[in-house]
């Protein structure tokens, strides 16, 4: 048996499985979390409390497929003439009359009173089916949505009849291929009052309305969707004045853009602590610190270096409006006016109070849109802390990543109110960031002085240096660092030191040029015995030669007069001569 050479390749190495096909809905963020919408010819159940937001999904659905996706639609509602959904879905900027007049849409109340119904043996949905395949073929629609189904069977008693015709009438949608979404009631221990749909639709949403420390936030959540991979999690969603839409959920993908071009701070002693160049292009800065630290005024240089740079810069305050702030920073020689006026600084301010959480990340989202600025500032965000600092986090978590998806330099200001951790913040979201600067007072002698250090600044080196700075009329000023006995001087702390070492240094100089002055006065004694010395050895030397000299001289002397005597004497000499 010959055995092949070929390696064996997995079973599903080649094949391709087919996707659910799936009908967008338009709705901003929806589409992200289920893959591309609600499953195409299928039901959907979208169940939840009153004021929920179940029909305006409904509708929103309906009216996008219609206006963005030609698909056409017809509404079936049992609670709401034509004309009141007609005047509750205008506000949104929907104008279902001049759909129904194109075409696109099929609007039909079915008036159903539990009181004047009386079930007797048969009953069945004939002749709901009769008028909906009516509308259906009136505008050749795609897509059907049902309001609320349980007015259709609220006067029946009959709970096995009531489940025989609920699932014929999903069966019947199915099978012609109608997307549809119908809305249902939250039931007591199930997600629907009959505690059927859920179970025979393809996709079950539930929508829940809650209040937590009397601020309102919805919340989504897929409970069921078949044939179809999906976000089970809860995701926050808001109904305003441009209809119902879940938050993004970038945070989920961390596959951001990034860049190397470089943006100033407006400190140049602070751009000097990052290489000498600043924030990356993109980035996000967190800035932390106490109570008149100087957060603010550190958030107003950047800005102004910003529009100075001809970059579009967008100021969100929670605490000042943009007079006061604008007022405030001319103390310190910030003038934001004139970049307001050029439309280069736009300054939003509201109280934090004011709305959600989700409220507010639509309200920044949408001003990013209108704007599009190079740079964002939210002053605080610690102002954001009303209940569950976890739904904080995850606000603040969507709120950076979308702003690094469009490449917007974001600074988050945070308020610090331990003093004794300061490298800690409220919300968590430090590590999320790429710079973090810290600002902290220092109280030596008596007095408070601001300091200010980087720790940390991905991708870059950067100073581990704790600067003072002080504010002036010019701005903010970095003064180097100044350290002595391994504690950081500012202030008067810092003028007391430097006296004491320059007191310190001078007594050091005196008592050197004292040693100095009795080195040189030893030094010319020392030379002045040298000399001493010298001359009386230069003496000796000179006494010693005239000693010698004499002595040779009578020397000489007394061989003449030998000399001299021996020839008056006669005297013969060793040779034989006679000496005369």
């Amino acid at each position: 048996m010959r055995r092949s050479s070929r390696k064996s390749k997995p079973a599903n190495a080649s094949r391709t499985f087919p996707q659910l096909e799936k009908a967008e809905t338009g709705i901003p963020g929806f589409d992200e979390i289920t893959g591309g919408g609600l499953p195409q010819g299928r039901p959907t159940i979208v169940c939840g409390g009153p004021g929920c937001g179940k029909t305006m999904f409904a509708m929103e659905f309906l009216v996008r497929g219609a206006t963005q996706f030609q698909e056409p639609g017809v509404l079936l509602t049992f609670e709401e003439t034509s004309e009141e959904m007609s005047r509750n879905v205008k506000s949104l900027g929907f104008d279902l009359q001049a759909l129904v007049a194109r075409k696109k849409l099929f609007l039909d109340y079915v008036r159903v009173e539990p009181s004047e119904i009386q079930e007797t043996g048969e009953y069945d949905l004939e002749g709901l089916f009769i008028r909906l395949q009516h509308a259906v073929d009136s505008v050749g629609a795609k897509r059907v949505v049902l309001d609320t189904l349980e007015a259709v069977f609220s006067g029946f008693s009959n709970a096995g009849l009531l489940r025989a015709e609920i699932r014929r009438l999903f069966r019947w949608l199915k099978d012609r291929g109608l997307t549809t979404v119908v809305t249902a009631e939250r039931g007591e221990g199930s997600l629907t009052r009959y505690g059927l749909e859920e179970y025979v639709s393809d996709c079950v949403i539930s929508l829940d309305h809650r209040i937590t420390d009397q601020n309102s936030t919805r919340r989504m959540r897929i409970v069921k969707y078949r044939g179809s991979s999906h976000g089970t999690d809860e995701y926050p969603f808001l109904i305003d004045k441009k209809g119902f839409s879940v938050m993004p959920l970038s945070s989920l993908r961390l596959d951001h853009k990034v860049s190397r071009e470089r943006i100033s701070s407006g400190v140049p002693d602070l751009d000097a602590m990052l290489e000498g160049q600043g924030f990356y292009k993109g980035a996000s800065i967190l800035v932390s610190g106490t109570a008149g630290s100087g957060k603010s005024t550190l958030a107003a240089h950047f800005a102004d270096a910003s529009c100075r740079s001809r970059k579009r810069s967008l100021y969100i305050a929670f605490e000042e409006s943009a007079a006061q702030a604008t007022r405030n920073m001319r103390s310190v020689g910030i003038n934001l006016g004139p970049h307001i006026d050029k439309g280069l600084l736009q300054f939003h301010a509201w109280r934090p109070t004011q709305h959600g959480l989700e409220m507010h990340l639509l309200r920044i989202h949408e001003l990013v849109d209108k704007f599009n600025p190079d740079v964002v500032i939210v002053d605080p965000i610690t102002n954001l802390i009303s209940g569950n600092t976890n739904e904080v986090h995850a606000m603040l978590m969507r709120l950076l990543d979308f702003l690094k998806e469009r490449q917007i330099t974001a600074m988050f200001i945070t308020l610090t109110g331990n003093r004794d951790t300061p490298e800690q913040t409220e919300v968590g979201i430090s590590s999320l960031t790429d710079t973090w600067i810290l600002l902290r007072d220092q109280e030596l002698n008596g007095e408070r002085n601001r300091c200010l250090y980087v720790l940390k600044s991905r991708g870059m080196a950067h100073s581990n240096q704790i600067r003072e700075f002080v504010m002036s009329k010019k701005g903010v000023r970095l003064i180097p660092a100044y350290v002595g006995a391994g504690t950081v001087y500012t202030g008067s702390a810092r003028l007391a030191q430097e006296a004491r070492e320059k007191a310190e240094a001078l007594r050091e100089l005196q008592s050197l040029e004292e040693t100095r002055k009795k080195s040189a006065d030893r030094r010319k004694l020392l030379e002045s015995q040298i000399a001493g010395l010298r001359s009386e050895l230069v003496a000796e030397h000179a006494e010693f030669a005239r000693l010698t000299r004499q002595q040779q001289e009578r020397d000489h002397r007394l061989a003449l007069d030998q000399d001299q005597m021996a020839r008056i004497r006669k005297v013969t000499a060793p040779d034989g001569k006679v000496n005369s």
